[in-house]
């Protein structure tokens, strides 16, 4: 500028004309100085022009402070005094041409419902405007197909999935087949639980399938009605075929779903809610605002983000993340989205706005964040914390308080029906036909039918065959009676749960036949054992939710709602662990609907949170020898009528004598017994003889009342109707019900060997108990009594099957928990090293300020802390890896990020395991803890129950249901890391549901009878008060019992399904687990904070 103005200077006035050549000088040095500041300022004053090209209603401002993100930013822009924002205005967008549209240098463009997005296309084209959303690619945001096909070609993890296109509706396609529990696309197969998406990307009705072995139906998923966002629907089953969809894996994410938001390539930042796939209730704040909580992204997160971003070419861009056994994927992508009621977010997203439309047409202007923003904006308090930083409220040895670090917790499951078995030759064609249809025609093979078509299959064959004649011989009169006992549990509901009933035909005899030239071999006789029962009756959902809700409000210090104010924070890690068996998996998603007070139907919880894990939690192989030999030597104690020698033993310590609980008459109970059994036996009898001569007047193809979800998950109420017509409770008819019945007289004592079978007397009790409570309005007499001798020789029979004196025990009990065990102590350990990283990280932030970091730091960090992916396997199966290398890397953790949270203690973490199974491994784990001193390795340690609770145990005679052991450790912060006593554990144990059908004292008993449900009794200490056991202890005494972790076999892949969520790690790894992680991306806020992976 300067140049030019000389040079113009010169050409008009010749030097050789000018007298005094300095006044000139000086003259015009004066006039170009301030020429030159002139143009300066004009420079400097033109404003960068933003036009807001996008409908009205996404940039308005109502009454309410966070009524619009966008608004929010814009006006943050503005702040900075660099911009001029203009607003195009719906009448403009929709009726001007473009050529009319205002002129600017950057544009805010994005489709909405209604929004013109080819003219703006035109109007980018015309003017060229800096677009920080490109917009042909915003056409890709509308079929999923293309947004998939987008994320593979940059190598974004998605789901595996699979395309069914159609031309017209109900089109049928060769590639695409339906079964009852998977659909398969092109050779592919999904097992169901599987999700269902529209291809059009504004068609939000998403449906996810459940599988029938966990009750089946659907779940569709909707954009948020009022406060829900789901509905369930049981009675549906098949997938849709008016239009063309996307079949995709369903991935278990814990409940929860996270959204992350991109501002640029370099800033992305994620919230976490509740999944609308567990209970499609909305939560919301006290404003009616979602409930949605920051949390951090991983490395290998943030650079998803970073490639969506540049793949969609949007720089404001919001996508769905699913956290799946350690690794994320991206199932969802939308386009422009900007975070809800966070001023901290939209002071970052105006700093990385306005560093992108400077960098674009004012490159020499300096992007520098001033130290003050240039905006004041005061932040509404959100609603303080619910949950004090206080611990038990217990006061340790030096008098501070404790904070709760874990609460590990084995539950039984709750109240169910009797588990019944019947066993029969069969030699019919029809049925032999069968077992070789489902087992691929192996005349050898057995075969197992568990699903609806297999058994729908066994039950028309059944009803073919059962005789309406009766003949003579007693043989052919029992298998017609076993027929028909098989045809009325096959009936039974109107309803086929393969969690329920399962039906095993095994070959026993062969022959082989001419075929053509060769010989082939047929099977002629083979073994049907049907095994059906075990069903979680509404008793026991209500048990298991109520708690459920008592765990909510008592094992987490603080105020009631205190679990709740962690849990939806993402401070509480919880993992609820369940064994193979459907009143098990039943029982644990009731408690997880108690627990974090959920609504519904138990499928979708079920599917959502429950892990099934039968190594750890099922079967007792293991043990099976020790426990015949046990029950041998309990039957001779019992039926020999001999006194119980208290050799192992002695008066002060009377749970330490050999068969501990037998009463001193039983073999004089025995004889009575039998005679109670039979008397009522035969009046159940009676009552079944209408309704089987019913049965057998029904013709062979009566048609089957429909599906009945509630029966299948057990209802809630009791069942007013079948009482009041004088029918047994549940769906158990007359016939089914002397067939129990007939079934305990005949294994309980043989006539003709003058043998009692003393295995059946748990049996009994259960039968007598189970009758007693749901059945007490038929007024059986002799029940009454019945249930009172079974009681007295069950409470001795019970816990010595599991161990006739205190040594066997333990040896029984060791081998059963093994894995269990190994698994608790691998939870308390990490516990302790989350609680260590915690504290150390607390240290440095004393010491220390937040560093500031620019992007080459984050890229250098994100490749110091990027583990291993092994690949995903992709196998549908019901068991988890045992393999602790892998499980850190597959447990999905969700960590709050202190930057964005607004809560007092975003630090705070609790870890909660919750382990379901059945009564085996609630007395195994309870002897193990009772007597793991008298190991030969800890010769000298005490137990660790104290002698007042070993009596109590002894006098607690059944662990009922519901029974459970909870293991709490605290953490002193006021004690030194390295201190032993930093770490204190509390065990107790409740005896569940413990208490007599016949007893009603007090009120609440004699209401909750009256409902055919029992109380659960509350929590004993198994500790003396003021006692205190370290880690340390703990570890010390489980240890010579538990599974050492590197012991756990590695993963395997089962054939077939065999369950309803894919396998995972169950083992978290024991080791170092510091990374550094990044809190956001944009290099230049960035703050940096050590994170546990755990």
């Amino acid at each position: 500028m300067c140049i030019r103005m000389y040079l113009c200077l010169c050409c008009a006035v010749g030097l050789d004309q000018i007298e005094n050549r300095s006044d000139w000088w000086k003259v015009h040095l004066k006039r170009f100085t301030e020429m030159a500041k002139k143009c300066e300022n004009d420079d400097v004053d033109r404003k960068i022009t933003i036009g807001v090209c996008v409908m009205e209603k996404k940039v308005k401002c109502g009454p309410e402070v966070f009524s619009a993100p966008m608004g929010q930013i814009l006006e943050r822009l503005q702040a900075f005094g660099e911009f001029e924002i203009i607003h195009f205005g719906d009448r403009v967008i929709l009726e001007e041409p473009v050529e009319r549209w205002p002129i600017c240098d950057c544009l805010i463009a994005f489709h909405s419902s209604g929004y013109p997005l080819e003219k703006a296309e035109a109007y980018a084209a015309l003017r060229k405007p800096f677009l920080v959303n490109e917009l042909e690619q915003q056409h890709l945001l509308h079929d999923r197909r293309k947004v998939y096909e987008c994320l593979e070609s940059y190598g974004i993890p998605v789901p595996r999935y699979a395309l069914v296109n159609r031309e017209k509706p109900y089109q049928e396609l060769d590639y695409f087949v339906e079964e009852e529990d998977f659909v398969e696309v092109h050779g592919q197969r999904f097992w169901k639980p599987f999700v269902e998406k529209p291809i059009h990307g504004d068609d939000h009705r998403i449906m996810i399938y459940y599988p029938s072995s966990a009750g089946g139906g659907m779940k569709e998923l909707f954009r948020k009605v009022g406060n829900r966002s789901s509905e369930f629907h049981p009675e549906v089953r098949r997938v849709r075929r008016e239009s063309s969809y996307i079949y995709e894996e369903f991935m278990p994410t814990g409940g929860t779903d996270v959204k992350v938001y991109t501002v640029g390539p370099e800033y992305a930042h994620a919230e976490a809610r509740k999944s609308p796939v567990v209970d499609g209730v909305v939560m919301r704040n006290p404003d009616g605002k979602e409930v949605r909580y920051p949390v951090l992204l991983t490395p290998n997160e943030k650079q998803m983000a970073r490639e969506v971003c540049i793949a969609f070419r949007q720089g404001v861009c919001g996508f769905d993340l699913l956290r799946c056994e350690g690794h994320s994927y991206v199932c969802d992508v939308n386009g422009w989205s900007f975070v809800k009621n966070s001023y901290k977010y939209y002071d970052d997203a105006a700093c990385v706005l306005r560093k992108m439309f400077l960098d674009a047409k004012a490159p020499h202007l300096s992007t520098a964040i001033p130290p003050i923003l240039p905006w004041k904006v005061t932040e509404p308090a959100q609603s303080s914390e619910g949950l004090t930083r206080q611990g038990s409220g217990i006061i340790g040895s030096f008098g501070q308080a404790e904070e709760l670090r874990c609460v590990i917790a084995i539950v039984r499951h709750g109240d169910r029906t009797p588990k019944q078995k019947v066993k029969l030759k069969v030699t019919e064609e029809k049925l032999l036909n069968l077992m070789l249809k489902y087992n691929g025609g192996r005349p050898r093979a057995e075969t197992k039918l568990k699903s609806a078509v297999q058994l729908q299959d066994l039950l028309d064959a059944t009803r073919i065959l059962v005789p309406h004649t009766s003949d003579s011989e007693a043989e052919y009169i029992e298998h017609a009676e076993k027929l028909r006992q098989v045809k009325a549990v096959l009936e039974e509901g109107g309803h086929f749960s393969g969690i329920y009933r399962k039906v095993q035909l095994k070959p026993l005899k062969w022959v082989k036949v001419a075929k053509g030239d060769t010989e082939e071999e047929r099977p002629i006789e083979a073994l049907m054992i049907l095994k059906y029962g075990g069903v979680l009756t509404h008793a026991g959902r209500k048990q298991a939710e109520e708690l459920g809700r008592y765990f909510r409000n008592n094992m987490y210090p603080g105020e009631g709602t205190g679990l709740l104010r962690l849990h939806s924070t993402y401070r509480h890690d919880l993992k609820i662990y369940s064994s193979d068996e459907g009143r098990v998996q039943m029982s644990a998603a009731a408690f997880a609907k108690g627990l974090l007070d959920l609504e519904g139907q138990l499928t979708p919880i079920l599917v959502s949170l429950v892990s099934k894990d039968s190594s750890m939690l099922d079967g007792l192989d293991n043990a099976s020898t020790n426990m015949e030999e046990a029950k041998a030597r309990l039957n001779e104690l019992i039926t020999s009528g001999v006194k119980i020698a208290q050799a192992n033993g002695s008066s002060k310590k009377p749970w330490m004598i050999d068969g501990a609980g037998i009463p001193p008459n039983a073999s004089e109970l025995l004889p009575e017994l039998v005679k109670l059994t039979k008397k009522v036996t035969e009046q159940v009898r009676l009552l079944a003889k209408d309704e089987d001569e019913k049965l057998t007047e029904t013709t062979s193809y009566d048609v089957i009342p429909p599906y009945d979800q509630a029966k299948a998950l057990g209802k809630t109420d009791i069942d007013v109707d079948r009482i009041a017509a004088g029918l047994p409770c549940g769906s158990e008819g007359f016939l089914l019900m002397y067939a129990r019945w007939r079934k305990l007289e005949r294994d309980l004592y043989n006539e003709r060997k003058e043998r009692y079978d003393i295995t059946q007397i748990p049996d009994v009790y259960d039968s007598c108990k189970y009758d007693l409570l749901h059945n007490a309005h038929l007024n059986i007499e002799g029940l009454d009594e019945l249930f009172k001798v079974a009681q007295l020789l069950a409470d001795g029979v019970i816990p010595n099957e599991y161990g006739i004196n205190p040594k066997q025990k333990l040896k029984i009990g060791s081998k059963i928990a093994r894995r269990l065990l190994g698994k608790i102590l691998i939870d308390l350990r990490n516990t302790r090293e989350e609680a260590i990283d915690v504290a150390e990280l607390r240290s440095q932030c004393q010491d220390s300020t937040n560093i500031e970091v620019d992007k080459g730091y984050t890229d250098r960090q994100q490749k110091n802390v990027i583990k291993h992916e092994e690949s995903r396997r992709t196998s549908h199966t019901s068991e988890k890896s045992m393999d602790p290398d892998d499980d850190e890397d597959k447990e999905v953790k969700y960590r709050l990020d202190p930057k964005y949270a607004n809560v007092r203690t975003p630090e705070r973490h609790v870890r909660t395991r919750l382990y379901f199974t059945s009564e085996s491994h609630i007395h195994s784990l309870m002897n193990v803890l009772r007597y793991c001193n008298l190991d030969g390795s800890l010769q000298g340690e005490a137990s660790l129950v104290c002698d007042s609770a070993l009596e109590r145990l002894l006098k607690t005679k059944e662990l009922d249901y519901m029974s459970h052991i909870v293991l709490r450790m605290f953490e002193n912060i006021e004690v030194n890391l390295e201190d032993p006593k930093r770490y204190r554990l509390e065990m107790t144990f409740s005896r569940g549901a413990d208490l007599s059908p016949l007893e009603q004292k007090d009120l609440e008993a004699s209401s909750l009878h009256q409902e055919h449900t029992l109380p659960i009794m509350g929590p004993e200490r198994l500790q003396e008060i003021g006692s205190y056991l370290t880690l340390e202890k703990m570890e010390k005494m489980i240890r010579p019992f538990a599974m050492p972790a590197e012991d756990f076999p590695p993963p395997t892949i089962p054939q077939g399904f065999s369950g309803y969520f894919r396998s995972a790690g169950v083992l978290e790894r024991l080791g170092d687990r510091n990374c550094w992680m990044v809190h956001a991306t944009s290099h230049s806020f960035l703050s940096v904070t050590q994170d546990s992976y755990v």
